[in-house]
């Protein structure tokens, strides 16, 4: 089993998630006691939404990338971010770390492209919203975004700073992301991809009128399969 480096704390709500999702796939695939093999930074998290609100990005760059460096000299193998948001600073990890640093949005790309979905909505941050570090490797695979209202943007992005991040899950706000999904459901989108890995304490992934991507289900898979990908491989050469 490879060792995973972890960056975390961005939230620990969804860090937390990751830690059981992770640990429960290599459980299930190797059974008896096995666990995931883990080192694990995890930030404060209103250090690093102090420097995301400023878009102060060569500082959250250079916290990243001195994470990733303390990972590696752990004995990390790999890495994953365990935020949509901290995705921003995938090339200064990657470059940092210099082992492989498995990207969320390829993850949610190759899993949605593999189930055909042409048009979705993408929910997070305003900066992942916004930005291209996890929109453009959506649509390098061919999947389509819609554009968001304003409005319903700003909104999200409360949800997720003032909510979610802090653990706390207020019924209002899950009515309106239910709103919004069945007004996007309209609108021909297909499907909506939860481009923050808190958001998934707010949406029920298995009740709306279009299917909804979980990006922190799907990264925390993706890592346990990196992981065993050698061991795999070895049982099937026996």
């Amino acid at each position: 089993m490879k060792k995973l480096g972890i960056i975390g704390g961005i939230s620990w709500a969804s860090t937390a998630m990751y830690y059981e999702q992770i640990n429960r796939a290599v459980t299930q695939r190797l059974g008896g006691l096995h666990s995931a093999s883990i080192v694990m930074e995890s930030f404060d998290l209103a250090t690093v939404a102090a420097l995301q609100q400023r878009e102060d990005w060569v500082a959250m760059d250079q916290q990243f990338g001195s994470a990733a460096r303390r990972l590696k000299d752990a004995g990390a193998e790999g890495l994953i971010i365990c935020s949509n948001t901290g995705h921003r600073a995938y090339d200064a990890v990657s470059e940092a770390a210099a082992i492989p640093v498995l990207h969320i949005a390829d993850a949610t790309a190759e899993r949605i492209a593999r189930d055909g979905v042409q048009r979705a909505a993408l929910l997070g941050t305003r900066f992942t919203m916004s930005q291209g570090f996890v929109r453009e490797r959506l649509e390098q695979r061919g999947v389509q975004l819609a554009q968001l209202d304003p409005a319903w943007m700003a909104e999200i992005d409360r949800i997720i700073y003032e909510e979610l991040a802090a653990g706390r899950v207020v019924r209002d706000s899950q009515r309106k992301l239910k709103t919004l999904i069945t007004e996007l459901q309209k609108k021909k989108v297909q499907a909506v991809i939860l481009g923050c890995t808190e958001l998934v304490l707010a949406v029920d992934t298995r009740a709306n009128v279009l299917p909804v991507y979980d990006t922190t289900a799907i990264h925390a898979k993706a890592a346990a399969e990196w992981m065993l990908a050698d061991e795999e491989e070895a049982r099937a050469a026996a």
